[in-house]
């Protein structure tokens, strides 16, 4: 059988001039009569690129009908309009009114080479990597015998420093609950003294929620962060009430993240000593923490509070919260669930501040959630950290191309040019009309200006 779709077109072609008139055909195997691939013979991948239109308003008439559907089976108030992905293609977004948008998102964040990127959708046709999709395995149990080789080609290809373990995961909520879980399986291990066999007392108090089994821990993050809407995580975000509201969650501490003054290199003592007093409010909480008997097992924190309002903090002020955590012991987890994957102008946003983390959660632009760890992090007892499926072969195949695009287009570097690009125009436009726009802000393409209500 030929290796591509583009060799089975060849092979089917030499055989008979009807071939080359056909759209599809059955494709005979080596395998039993009964099991036959069908395979579409499809032309190379090309697409024109669009241009911004404005037919209709906004939702349009067929985008206001099918939501209305929708909304008849499931709360989905949220949706904007009805894409038309057939038609989107690189930075432009179609919906089904015949709409065209200059798409600034991608998706919630989740879109790294744009809309049909030609790399993706050859990989997903490739005829190699259809069982793959079709056959989907419980990755704890029974991998691919490729599975290793294309985790160390797309994941750990790109791991941030100090990193040399990975666990795929299903989305950014699983990614960072576990991750938690994580910091607290690393504290008790130094609590037991590195006692990996537990006692009778540990495994029957777990089962009442009771310690030793169930110890009385927290982690700390930081007001207007948001982590994922699970309890565990839900417990350490501090955005928007509704996510929230209704919700029991665990009191865990929550420091202040820095407010600056802007422009930056106006308020330098200013924001100097904003650091100074959230680094301090830092160690008094885990001080607190500790007297109220929930002592603080980890720190996590998104490198830029996207959720929250684009709210950005120095270099030296993580600095800073890395060396409480070294100081005092305990675990350091960046969510990069929002700013990881490139658009910082690095593979990973906490890069920029000259620290290792001991965690860190990833998802979205990687498309596919996942933890990466330190050595210290790795759980010691097999299952610990587990689920149906750990992650997903479809979305390794998109990310190798992903990740391969990224090296060989030098993209990084693009994203620290063009975000010079916009910043440059924000602090123009800032200038110009300073009583509707301020703090302009930004690293590579994460940039953002407030609007004056």
């Amino acid at each position: 059988m030929a290796k591509s779709f583009c060799e089975s077109i060849k092979l089917l072609r030499s055989t008979g001039p009807s071939y080359s008139k056909l759209r599809s055909r059955g494709v005979s195997t080596n395998t039993p009569k009964k099991q036959v691939v069908q395979a579409v013979l499809q032309d190379p991948i090309h697409h024109d690129e669009p241009s911004i239109t404005i037919r209709t308003p906004v939702p349009g008439p067929k985008s206001v009908a099918l939501k209305k559907d929708l909304n008849t089976m499931q709360e989905m108030s949220t949706v904007t309009f009805f894409a038309d992905y057939e038609k989107s293609y690189g930075n432009y977004l179609c919906d089904v009114d015949g709409n065209t948008f200059l798409d600034c998102f991608m998706q919630i964040a989740s879109i790294p080479l744009g809309y049909n990127h030609p790399a993706i959708l050859e990989a997903l046709r490739d005829e190699r990597n259809i069982k793959t999709m079709a056959n989907r395995p419980a990755l704890g149990w029974f991998p691919s015998e490729d599975w290793v080789h294309r985790i160390k080609h797309s994941m750990l290809a790109v791991a941030p420093p100090g990193m040399t373990q990975v666990f795929p995961m299903m989305c950014g909520t699983c990614s960072n609950e576990n991750g938690i879980k994580m910091m607290f399986m690393r504290y008790m291990n130094k609590q037991r003294g590195g006692r990996v066999d537990f006692n009778a007392e540990e495994l029957n108090s777990v089962l009442k929620h009771e310690a030793p089994g169930s110890p009385k821990l927290s982690i700390l993050s930081f007001k207007g962060g948001f982590h994922g809407r699970s309890i565990g995580l839900l417990s350490c975000s501090h955005s928007r009430p509704i996510q929230g509201v209704d919700i029991p969650t665990m009191q865990w501490p929550k420091a202040d993240f820095p407010k600056y003054k802007y422009p930056l290199n106006e308020n330098v003592r200013e924001n100097e000593a904003e650091d100074a007093r959230c680094l301090a409010r830092v160690e008094e909480l885990i001080e607190q923490a500790t007297k109220d008997g929930q002592p603080v097992a980890g720190v996590i924190s998104e490198p830029i509070q996207a959720e929250g309002g684009d709210n950005h903090a120095s270099d030296s002020f993580f600095q800073g919260v890395a060396a409480i955590c070294k100081k005092n012991d305990i675990s350091l987890m960046m969510d990069e669930v929002q700013t990881g994957g490139g658009a910082s102008g690095k593979m990973w946003c906490h890069e920029h501040f000259g620290i290792e983390a001991d965690v860190v959660s990833f998802s979205k632009k990687m498309l596919s959630g996942g933890i990466y760890h330190n050595m210290e992090h790795r759980p010691p007892h097999p299952g610990r950290i587990l689920n149906t499926w750990v992650g997903d072969p479809h979305k390794i195949i998109m990310l190798e191309q992903v990740v391969k695009t990224i090296k060989e287009e030098s993209l990084l570097n693009l994203v620290t040019e063009s975000g010079k690009t916009i910043m440059a125009g924000l602090e123009d436009i800032q200038g110009r009309y300073p009583e509707i726009l301020s703090k302009a802000r930004g690293r590579g393409t994460i940039c953002a200006v407030d609007v004056k209500n």
